[in-house]
């Protein structure tokens, strides 16, 4: 498993922390995703044998967000 942290800039209320958590760990090879409004990053636990960074950086933009890696 690899521990990710990913600065996400847009995120202000708690929709925006449930909408990016729900899409990511809807996605297989994901186990764990968690948002910190304060600090705007998003921590996530994944295999990276099964999803790639860039995917999940992708599912967050489909949210609407701005992602910097």
């Amino acid at each position: 498993m690899k521990n990710s942290v990913i600065k996400v800039e847009g995120m202000s209320c708690g929709h925006c922390k449930k909408s990016i958590e729900s899409a990511l760990l809807e996605k297989q090879g994901i186990e764990s995703a968690e948002v910190t409004l304060a600090e705007k990053i998003v921590s996530v636990v994944y295999n990276e044998d099964i999803v790639k960074l860039s995917e999940i950086k992708e599912i967050i933009e489909d949210k609407g967000f701005e992602v910097y890696l």
